[in-house]
């Protein structure tokens, strides 16, 4: 088995160096660091509901809010695939657990106070780093 190697030149966000970059002046190319957790399925339904039960799991972990940036729905007919594609693309440093660390080294309230907290829209953003 041949291994070939292909070289890319990318700048200091991972972005080729001959991408086109857009030009108005509010215009730019994200850093946006996020995962697909992806759902599929016959039943839009059963999809749906194993995410929302996926999300409810991680977030009992985590000790807090996961970080979703987006849902896309996608259909495939590829055979045995599930037609329905559901996607949560959501925030890597989470899936990666690193809100366990910063909470070993604060006095945050318990997961379920975090949890009514967002619900209720007053969670401060938190930052890890």
């Amino acid at each position: 088995m041949t291994e070939h190697v292909t070289r890319l030149e990318l700048d200091d966000l991972g972005l080729a160096a001959g991408l086109p970059r857009p030009t108005g002046p509010h215009d730019r190319v994200e850093d946006v660091p996020y995962r697909a957790v992806e759902f599929r399925d016959d039943e839009l339904p059963a999809a749906l509901e194993r995410c929302a039960a996926w999300l409810r799991q991680a977030e009992d972990w985590l000790g807090e809010p996961i970080d979703i940036f987006a849902i896309h729905l996608d259909y495939d007919n590829a055979p045995g695939s599930g037609y329905f594609n559901l996607k949560a693309l959501c925030n890597e440093e989470d899936l990666a657990g690193a809100p366990l660390l910063a909470h070993r080294h604060d006095t945050a309230p318990p997961a379920e106070s975090r949890r009514e907290n967002h619900r209720s829209g007053s969670v401060p953003r938190r930052t890890v780093g």
